[in-house]
């Protein structure tokens, strides 16, 4: 059994195999940065399923839709593949409901997982040039009110850092701890060998 998972969730992807004692499920990962280019994912998963594919009887793609507009679904259709259900990984962390709460409650929410408070600068604050730039804060923030840390582990380390990207920011910072939510559950059901209902 493959799965293919998102850079930006290798680290749980692989806790939750690891944890299992899964020696029959290999991850293989695709680069963390395609977040920052949705429109790449659906493309670059094709590719990685087309080399290797073929050598597992059954495929699990570690993405949600992730911003591809159902392109990934008709990849995955083309593959027999299956993937994360929702929207993105901060559902699949968090769950639907919370997330949605989360989000009624307070839209002008910024959402970081693990992944994103570690690389907070490499993904958030030089892409979007705001280190060469602080003048642009306003214009690119200046619509959020909160940052909203989904917290898979108990990381003080990490909970600092989100508290300081919140703080770089402008935000109130809340942390809510996931622990991998739906990623385990739904790794699970893979690997036992259960198709998606």
């Amino acid at each position: 059994m493959l799965v293919l998972a998102c850079g930006a969730i290798a680290r749980e992807v692989l806790a939750v195999v690891r944890l299992n004692g899964w020696t029959h499920v290999d991850v293989r990962c695709l680069p963390a940065k395609l977040h920052l280019r949705p429109e790449l994912i659906a493309g670059a998963v094709d590719a990685r399923l087309g080399q290797l594919g073929a050598r597992y009887e059954r495929t699990f793609v570690a993405y949600a839709d992730c911003g591809t507009g159902g392109e990934l679904d008709r990849v995955l259709e083309a593959h027999g593949a299956e993937r994360l259900t929702g929207l993105h990984c901060y559902g699949v962390f968090a769950g639907s409901d919370t997330l949605d709460a989360l989000q009624n409650e307070e839209p002008g929410t910024f959402y970081l997982t693990d992944f994103l408070a570690r690389h907070f600068d490499a993904l958030v604050v030089r892409p979007l040039g705001l280190d060469r730039h602080p003048e642009l804060l306003d214009d690119v923030f200046g619509n959020y009110r909160r940052l909203v840390y989904l917290a898979q582990t108990d990381d003080g380390a990490l909970d600092a850092r989100a508290r300081a990207a919140a703080d770089r920011l402008g935000l109130a910072y809340e942390r809510r701890f996931t622990g991998y939510g739906r990623l385990a559950t739904e790794l699970t059901r893979f690997a036992g060998g259960q198709r998606a209902a």
